[in-house]
């Protein structure tokens, strides 16, 4: 079973980007993420509604964190400390050296090759440091920026669920892709 600590927090940088952790500093930046249409369009949760919702929100994450169940990053530029985006390995399954990972930037960001950045370095750290086995990606199928980032890191579609999550009002598809650690083998 895979041992995890994330105190201290990993900070991550890139090329263009730090990966660092997210606190209550960046609720206003995170409101203006997880309150935009757009930016929700294919995320099957509900448009936060106040700067208290993103509050708890954040407050849940840093608690993921504390025990070692999940790990999530604020993306930012490194010209620049805002939050644009976020990047996580929201559920890890230790017993099964296996995480989902998932990505949201703003929009004013989009078409930059900035998750697509953030993908490969937590991808890197998650193959490297947690030592997963494999990482999965849980997607709406009409989400076709997401299939491409997904497909230029070399994941592949492991399954196609039809009607497997309900969400305001509707039954929503699933694609799952899956990338296994290319050092495990």
């Amino acid at each position: 079973m895979l041992e995890l600590n994330f105190d201290p927090f990993p900070i991550l940088e890139t090329e263009r980007l730090v990966l660092r952790r997210t606190t209550l500093d960046d609720a206003q930046d995170y409101f203006a993420l997880r309150s935009n249409v757009d930016a929700m369009k294919h995320i099957a949760k509900p448009l936060q509604t106040s700067i208290e919702e993103t509050k708890t929100l954040i407050y849940k994450i840093n608690e993921m964190i504390s025990f070692n169940d999940g790990i999530s990053w604020a993306v930012c530029l490194k010209t620049d400390p805002k939050m644009i985006g976020s990047v996580s390995f929201h559920r890890i399954e230790k017993d099964h050296y296996r995480a989902e990972i998932g990505y949201m930037l703003h929009p004013s960001f989009w078409k930059q090759g900035i998750i697509s950045e953030a993908v490969e370095a937590i991808i890197d750290y998650g193959f490297k440091q947690l030592h997963f086995h494999s990482i999965e990606a849980h997607i709406d199928p009409a989400n076709i920026g997401s299939e491409k980032i997904l497909k230029k890191h070399k994941f592949v579609q492991e399954a196609y669920f039809k009607e497997n999550y309900y969400f305001a009002g509707q039954f929503l598809d699933t694609a799952v892709f899956s990338l296994i650690n290319p050092n495990s083998r």
